[in-house]
């Protein structure tokens, strides 16, 4: 176990770093254009953010998604765990250390960040939000519906990428790539959340009405990633719900040394 949650620190810490750190950094860049006297744009504005977050998520599905499972994200642990895909006694122990790693990511950002003459911290750390506080102005209804459908949506890729009949190693694309595009959706929308520890992240070093909103941003994606779990037995035929899960050690493991991760259900998640 210890391994496992120090495999979702560093993820979930890229995840945010990387994702949000793009947002705050490189999303606007403007250098002088000396021949005709105005700034050029050299950011990667939102496609260059969507795929920042895709990326993280691919990178380190690829690394340590073989010692986690690669969930970096409270929804994605819960919904697994819904989907009898991962036990429910592990899953306070995984968001509590991935909600630490967001968190030292979002610090680690915030300090890098004021090394920039004149930049103000508060309401430019790339945090989650509706009314006002929402990129585009969409009110809570909408910011909720948004969330919770693509949270949803993102735990069936997740769910379908790494169910045994997928084809092997390409999980980590497909669940990068489905980050990507619920990114390239809703950026406009709420900033993008889909995941309680990258907003809880960033939202205490945002200040300026972020904290106090940051509960649609643990509801929604939780309750999207629930409703995913517990229907998507629906699409692939298989009823998981009467599944022990917890697995036992066989005598041959044993004398095989093979690690104990691997005498569980073959279908829990692995990236």
């Amino acid at each position: 176990m210890v391994q496992r949650l120090g495999a979702e620190f560093l993820g979930t810490f890229w995840l945010v770093f990387g994702g949000a750190g793009s947002a705050v950094f490189a999303s606007v860049f403007l250098a002088p254009n000396v021949v005709a006297g105005q700034s050029v744009q050299l950011g990667i504005g939102h496609l260059g953010v969507s795929f920042a977050f895709g990326l993280t998520v691919m990178t380190m599905a690829y690394a340590v998604g073989h010692i986690s499972g690669a969930h970096f994200n409270p929804a994605v642990t819960i919904g697994a765990a819904v989907a009898r895909r991962f036990e429910w006694k592990d899953v306070p122990a995984y968001a509590i250390t991935q909600v630490a790693g967001g968190l030292v990511a979002g610090l680690a950002i915030w300090g890098i960040a004021r090394g920039k003459d004149g930049f103000e911290a508060t309401g430019n750390l790339a945090a989650n939000g509706y009314g006002e506080h929402s990129p585009a102005g969409y009110d809570l209804f909408a910011v909720f519906i948004a969330e919770v459908l693509l949270t949803a949506v993102f735990l069936y890729v997740i769910l379908g990428a790494t169910d045994t009949r997928a084809p092997k190693g390409f999980a980590p694309i497909a669940i990068g790539l489905g980050l990507t595009l619920i990114h390239l959706i809703s950026i406009p929308i709420s900033n993008t959340s889909v995941n309680p520890a990258r907003s809880t992240g960033v939202a205490f070093f945002n200040g300026d009405g972020a904290p106090g909103q940051l509960w649609v941003f643990w509801l929604a994606p939780i309750l999207g990633a629930v409703i995913a779990g517990a229907t998507f037995h629906l699409i692939t035929g298989v009823d998981r719900s009467d599944r022990d899960i917890a697995g036992e050690i066989r005598v041959d493991d044993l004398s095989d040394g093979v690690d104990d991760a691997e005498h569980v259900d073959p279908d829990l998640p692995r990236a």
